[in-house]
């Protein structure tokens, strides 16, 4: 995680690069005698002096549009977002582009003296202007990535990736999930306190938990969840058998992965809560953006739709012969839909925008998801309604909010969908998608 979003890495790096290639490039340059870009003693140096002080400018430049991302992102958006803005591959590249161009121009121009290293001198201007390039890309690409829909997708794709390889099996109601015997209710044989500096639960070693239960003839019960945050002095495990000679605390503790802040690698549903907390704070009355809310829904509709048909973490692992051995705490399905609903009706309640794109979402998740699935969606559209006609004193605005529509307003629905002399509202009905070809109307 450090070295994927750390912008000190890649610049201590390039100025390693830059000081290795400097000695190699001036042995080769005297070797050659190569004399064919004809520069001359002070016009190099002149040359060489003037990109070394303008690269430091555009350094400077650099970071400044990176703390200018930051600082809009966090603001208008969510702070989570803050460290996927360092992750991108772009802003690394072209700080690290700078710092070697700088180092080596600085590298070569201490080195001109009678003679002129033809070679040096050429590789500084050249990749002086290959930094200038990724910066001019840098500005074109922050302006483009810095809006709303751009994040959303991205983290929309991420988070669907993570899915994809959490859960590659299909949804299947007859397998054997995690049920409460997995969590034993008799005290624990040995608990394990966590001793460290406290931080947020990143992943765990699985498959090294239950070799260290199967070994012992035991089960060992991770009590956070990955996303929790766990504090010094708090439980960790529980161990049920005797662990004596087969793992210490330590071994168990280096087993759990702790960071300052939650990140998407094992957690899809932190994916949920990004996208969630753009959502709030763009129904928030200081910011008043139901169409971003609206873009996000858009975003958690494809990737309800992906976790329904996949069998989810069951949250136990057990042995060849079926016994349990390790236990851990895992969102279900109906977690997923309540992070991705809730907060959302909740803070939109009372804008149409919002609610008639959630009867959207709800219209088109409950034909095509699993039948013991549709339940939690059920409940959430129920909740729905309910949240409608508190927040609507009039049958026409109730009407109005509780309509599908993709777009929160400006999606019509297909014809037959409207009743003969009706006001030409959308209409409520599940079966409005299901319209026969020839009596659809091109928008």
């Amino acid at each position: 995680m450090f070295l994927r979003s750390s912008l000190c890495v890649p610049a201590i790096v390039s100025m390693a690069a830059a000081l290795l290639a400097a000695p190699l490039i001036r042995l080769a340059d005297d070797r050659m005698q190569w004399t064919l870009m004809g520069f001359g003693l002070e016009g190099s140096r002149l040359v060489v002096g003037a990109l070394a002080s303008s690269l430091l400018t555009f350094i400077v430049f650099a970071f400044s549009i990176i703390l200018l991302l930051v600082q809009v992102a966090g603001g208008q958006l969510t702070p989570r977002i803050i460290a996927r803005i360092f992750e991108t591959r772009l802003t690394r590249q072209t700080v690290s582009a700078f710092v070697f161009s700088y180092v080596y121009s600085l590298a070569a121009l201490g080195r001109i003296e009678e003679r002129v290293p033809q070679l040096p001198v050429l590789i500084a201007v050249l990749s002086s202007l290959l930094s200038v390039a990724l910066f001019l890309s840098l500005i074109q690409t922050a302006g483009r990535n810095v809006r709303p829909i751009m994040i959303l997708t991205r983290v929309g794709d991420d988070t669907r990736n993570v899915i994809q390889a959490l859960y590659p099996e299909p949804f299947s109601p007859h397998r054997k999930g995690q049920s409460p015997s997995d969590f034993p209710v008799a005290p624990a044989h040995r608990t394990v306190v966590y001793g460290g500096p406290s931080g947020t639960v990143l992943a765990f070693h699985a498959v090294q938990l239950a070799d260290y239960a199967r070994r012992a003839d035991g089960r060992i019960v991770l009590l956070p969840q990955v996303g929790d945050f766990l504090a010094t002095g708090e439980e960790l495990f529980q161990l049920y058998g005797d662990f004596t000679g087969i793992a210490s605390d330590e071994d168990l503790i280096c087993c759990v992965a702790l960071g300052t802040e939650r990140i998407l690698d094992h957690d899809p549903a932190f994916g949920f809560r990004i996208l969630v907390d753009i959502a709030s704070k763009a129904l928030s009355p200081a910011i008043n953006d139901p169409t971003t809310a609206a873009l996000v829904i858009d975003q958690l509709h494809p990737l309800l739709h992906l976790l329904a048909g996949r069998e989810l973490d069951s949250g136990v692992i057990r042995d060849s012969s079926g016994r349990v051995r390790l236990a851990y705490r895992v969102p279900g399905w109906e977690d997923y839909v309540a992070l991705a609903v809730t907060e959302i009706r909740t803070y939109g309640a009372g804008n149409p925008q919002v609610t008639r794109r959630l009867q959207a979402l709800f219209e088109k998740l409950l034909p095509i998801v699993p039948e013991a699935r549709a339940a939690a969606l059920r409940q959430e559209q129920a909740l729905l309604q309910r949240t409608i006609n508190r927040s609507f004193a009039e049958e026409e605005d109730r009407t109005i909010a509780g309509t599908a529509d993709w777009q929160g307003f400006g999606s019509r629905p297909f014809p037959s969908t409207r009743e003969k002399g009706s006001p030409t509202l959308p209409s409520t009905s599940n079966h409005s998608s299901m319209t026969e070809p020839k009596e659809r109307e091109l928008i």
